[in-house]
């Protein structure tokens, strides 16, 4: 197998890739109307692109393109050095395209709208290797009706590999043929030839200073027709640039180049559409960068409410917070004195905790409570609630403010290319859903993060250190009054004979020993709630900045996702097709549309 079969494999296989990353993107479903518009035109495109790719070898289709009289009628005699199409210089005579091709041409192949075209077989060597179409003028009616030559002319221009785009010294700056050209140019080569040669001026150094912006410019011809045809009908061969013109299509139309002229025009029609899809997607793009801006605005407003009312019902709930923390402290702590005073002082958490279960009105003490028991709450509002918002309300939202929320993202949307349909269906959202949804999602972070703060606490409060210190000062009063009565008991009434300690001495040092361990209990219950006050204000603080409340508008969120998506997709897909035609495009002679990279 040979380098150049190789690199064609290759690129055949690049196209394929490509075509069928086109497909899948064009086949899935979008609720944003541009993105609508750009899939549709990509199917459009892969139901024009495969018949291009089963006609790869077949002779080209060599189309006449220009405005009216400028001689395109009389280029193709004199192409095929016989007078097979009727020509006029001042008025339409193509009021009927014709098709001229060789009589063993196999025209089922090309899928051509032949009974809207007038064949004409000539046994001349130059339809050997082309089929030439000689299309209506593109400005010889305002509207375009079924019947028009433009609507004729659109149909037709699917089908044609290159255009002998023809002007003359009066039309080359029409704006209209202009207009036609940009929208044909995409999947064609094109050869630029200025006709009338016995009678206009040379324009085409300024037709080139013109072109240039848009177009690949590689030759201009500047023919007279009408000699042409009568040199040829003398059996001579055509001189000046009609020769020059004639040597060019012999070579560059030749069956060797017609794989590369419509390889070269698939890839023209893929990046025209894709450039034209992602300007489509870049004029709404920034409507759905302000429908996204204005979708972190509501849930940034709802978060900040809800952790305003948060830090509020943690602040009154202090209580539970010092309780799970002793309980997690208490259960790393192995068995000393302090811990059992510390155990002592804890007793009640047990049946304090189901008390406050029972009692417990807000989402915070559930979070408190613990994740399990909160979800539980939530669910059980949500099913007594029944299609109302208290849920929001107790979150720091009614009612009132998710309706004025989902009117204002409402109106983005519609900006940004929405379809009415998918609106539709998310005004119908209940506030009592999104309630739930937004709680439960946020009470899940609150439970996890007071999780976390209390883990940390008590990991930090039960280090060895803290412990000794506790440890051993506390124990210096019991272990005082302990040596007393030790001393009293085995000493001074054994030995010395003396009385035994009264409660003269055991009620003030009961009373000395409570007072004491309520002092340290004090001191370490009092260090253990200005580290919850911390907690407090680092967790409000955090989760005012989180995306608890996302969920408020979740379909909008994906959305939003799924256009940038989208628009990533057909940013990779135009580089990737814009590196292939830079590598593969082999322009010859001819010329075309200039792509992004160009």
């Amino acid at each position: 197998m040979s380098a150049s079969e190789l690199v064609h494999l290759e690129l055949l296989t690049e196209v394929d890739g490509l075509l069928k990353r086109l497909t899948h993107w064009a086949g899935e479903a979008s609720p944003w109307e541009p993105v609508q518009h750009c899939r549709a035109l990509v199917q459009r495109l892969l139901t024009r692109i495969e018949p291009l790719r089963i006609r790869l070898e077949a002779p080209l289709v060599v189309a006449t393109f220009g405005g009216t009289g400028t001689g395109k009628s009389s280029l193709v005699n004199a192409l095929i050095g016989e007078e097979r199409t009727p020509a006029g210089r001042q008025r339409p005579t193509t009021t009927e395209p014709v098709l001229l091709v060789h009589p063993e041409t196999r025209l089922e192949t090309y899928g051509l709208p032949v009974d809207e075209l007038r064949v004409v077989r000539c046994d001349v060597p130059f339809l050997r290797e082309v089929i030439l179409l000689d299309c209506p003028d593109p400005d010889t009616s305002d509207t375009e009706t079924p019947q028009s030559n433009l609507a004729r002319l659109h149909r037709l221009l699917p089908f044609c590999d290159v255009l002998l785009y023809v002007t003359t010294q009066q039309k080359y700056r029409s704006a209209r043929v202009g207009d036609e050209l940009a929208e044909a140019a995409a999947g064609c080569r094109l050869v630029f030839v200025q006709t009338h040669a016995d009678s206009d001026s040379d324009i085409r150094d300024d037709w080139r200073t013109q072109l240039a912006p848009a177009y690949r410019v590689a030759e201009m011809f500047f023919v007279d027709s009408r000699q042409a045809l009568a040199e040829q009908q003398h059996g001579m061969r055509p001189t000046g640039d009609f020769g020059r013109l004639m040597n060019v299509l012999a070579q560059e139309l030749s069956s060797s180049q017609r794989v590369s002229i419509r390889r070269a025009n698939l890839l023209g029609l893929v990046d025209a559409a894709l450039q034209h899809c992602r300007e489509k997607l870049a004029g709404q793009g920034a409507a759905v960068e302000r429908l996204a801006g204005e979708l972190a605005r509501q849930r940034e407003k709802l978060i900040a409410a809800m952790s305003k009312q948060l830090r509020a019902e943690l602040e009154t709930s202090q209580g539970l917070w010092e309780r799970r923390l002793l309980d997690k402290l208490l259960s790393r702590w192995s068995l000393s004195p302090f811990s059992l005073l510390l155990r002592v002082y804890h007793q009640p958490a047990a049946w304090l905790s189901s008390l406050a279960l029972l009692r417990a009105r807000s989402s915070a003490q559930m979070a408190l409570l613990g994740l399990w028991q909160g979800a539980q709450w939530v669910q059980r509002q949500a099913d007594s609630f029944a299609g109302t918002t208290s849920g929001l309300k107790g979150l720091g939202w009614g009612e009132t403010e998710f309706r004025e929320a989902q009117l204002i993202v409402d109106g983005f949307a519609r900006d940004a290319g929405l379809e009415p349909e998918f609106r539709t269906r998310l005004a119908r959202e209940s506030a009592a859903d999104a309630s739930h949804q937004v709680e439960e999602d946020f009470l899940r972070q609150v439970s996890e993060r007071i999780d976390q703060c209390l883990e940390a606490a008590a990991e930090r409060h039960s280090r060895w250190g803290v412990r000794a210190w506790y440890e051993l000062l506390w124990s210096v009063l019991p272990l005082f009054l302990l040596g007393m009565v030790a001393k009293n008991f085995f000493y001074d009434a054994l030995i010395l004979g003396r009385d035994y300690l009264d409660l003269r001495f055991y009620l003030p040092a009961i009373l000395f020993t409570l007072l004491w361990s309520g002092l340290f209990l004090m001191v370490f219950t009092g260090r253990l709630r200005r580290g919850l006050r911390r907690n407090i204000a680092t967790i409000t603080t955090d989760l005012a900045g989180s995306r608890a409340g996302s969920r408020l508008f979740p379909t909008l969120e994906t959305a939003c996702r799924d256009f940038q998506r989208d628009d990533e997709i057909l940013e990779g897909l135009a580089a990737n097709v814009e590196s292939v035609r830079a590598r593969h495009s082999q322009w010859g002679a001819l010329g075309g549309k200039r792509f992004a990279a160009s």
